[in-house]
């Protein structure tokens, strides 16, 4: 379903739920980020500011026993190499553990087996917990995140790794970092369509096949020289002023069907130029994705200067203008401290709108569904 602008992203959702914030040790969270600070700005941060946002959040309730959902702080995509790229390699291990701990130290766990308890597992291929798909695939969703709800990145239909009733949410885009390269909203939008990143990921797809499902390598080697694409793997100090310089940006999948460009577009009013098939784009009840963007078909790549420039003007112009709403911009974006209207509240209208609980995800006493030795058995190693 699509959102027509307005219709949700102005709800506020405080005194329409209740959440219960478990009191982790700190090895779960706190610790981690002290040993990596560069956590704060990856995009998987969601994560990190989630927890911040709901420790003084009016929604927070101390009283578990009126909570509608519960929430377990964990840090998973913390873990990182040296160059800053997060390892879900202990991720499930260090989910199972904390959800060991919730469930024998709380009782709300054991009632629905994690059916009203919510879980941020922003990584690329959320509680698959893995970075290359194929392997995501075949490891699955954690088994013990199976009922509960998940808020992730990660959207794609069909997808082993997309949860049904999940909510898909923008990744981390560092707000003050964008503010500080806002250009006058008159400048003229001189760049037709503008991409900076990737086309061929040689480290991890040798052949160039795989990676983006060929998609980028098509945009490459179509549009190169062609004047109206000014697309590079260079990545300019002026990115982001480039981006509100530019009609369109474009925002083809990658290793996952998402990036952070989609939020960088919507920020800096760029049209966006969605190239993933199958795509569940972020908060997609609240915002108006069809109204904003340009969705391109994968095999329709080489057609893409066809498709943008018999776009006609008036389009372009009303597209332009519903991004450069306020509230649009909001939607996509984690601000410290939080502000009306934020990713952080559009999350909370997902949680209000699956309430209240339906009456049978409460097992009834001594009934277990979940199996807590299912998956890969190094996942089953302590923590």
């Amino acid at each position: 379903m699509i959102g027509s602008a307005g219709d949700v992203l102005e709800d506020d959702p405080v005194g329409r739920l209740k959440v219960f914030v478990y009191e982790l040790p700190s090895k779960y969270n706190k610790k981690i980020l002290q040993k990596d600070p560069r956590c704060l700005n990856h995009m998987f941060a969601a994560e990190i500011y989630m927890h911040w946002f709901l420790l003084s959040s009016p929604v927070r309730t101390f009283n578990p026993e009126e909570a509608d959902w519960f929430y377990t702080p964990v840090y998973t995509t913390c873990d990182l190499t040296p160059s800053g790229l997060p390892l879900p390699f202990k991720s499930p291990r260090m989910m199972r553990s904390a959800i060991e701990l919730i469930s024998t130290n709380w009782p709300y766990w054991n009632r629905t087996e994690g059916a009203d308890h919510f879980f941020v597992v922003p990584h690329d291929f959320g509680a698959c917990f893995h970075y290359q798909e194929e392997k995501a695939i075949e490891r699955g969703i954690l088994h013990m995140l199976k009922r509960a709800t998940l808020v992730q990145t990660f959207g794609q239909r069909n997808h082993v790794c997309l949860k049904d009733g999940s909510i898909t949410i923008p990744p981390y885009a560092p707000p003050q970092k964008m503010q500080t390269h806002l250009i006058p909203p008159d400048t003229p939008r001189s760049i037709f369509v503008y991409f900076r990143g990737l086309f061929y990921d040689v480290g991890n797809d040798p052949e160039g096949g795989y990676y983006a499902r060929g998609a980028r390598a098509s945009v490459w080697e179509n549009f190169k020289n062609n004047p109206l694409f000014d697309i590079s793997t260079d990545h300019p100090t002026t990115y982001y002023e480039d981006m509100q310089r530019a009609v369109f940006c474009l925002c083809p999948l990658g290793w996952a069907p998402w990036s952070p460009r989609l939020v960088e577009a919507v920020v800096f009013g760029c049209i966006p130029v969605v190239i993933a098939d199958d795509i569940v784009l972020p908060f997609a009840d609240a915002i108006p994705w069809e109204e904003i963007g340009v969705f391109v078909a994968e095999e329709d790549v080489p057609k893409l200067d066809t498709i943008l420039t018999s776009i006609p003007i008036e389009v372009i112009l009303r597209k332009q203008r519903l991004l450069a709403n306020p509230s649009m911009k909001q939607a996509m974006l984690f601000p410290q401290p939080a502000q009306p209207g934020d990713a952080f509240h559009q999350i909370l209208n997902g949680l209000a709108r699956k309430l209240p609980h339906d009456k049978n995800v409460y097992l009834k006493p001594g009934q277990k569904i979940l199996n807590w030795t299912a998956g890969p058995v190094g996942d089953l190693k302590p923590w």
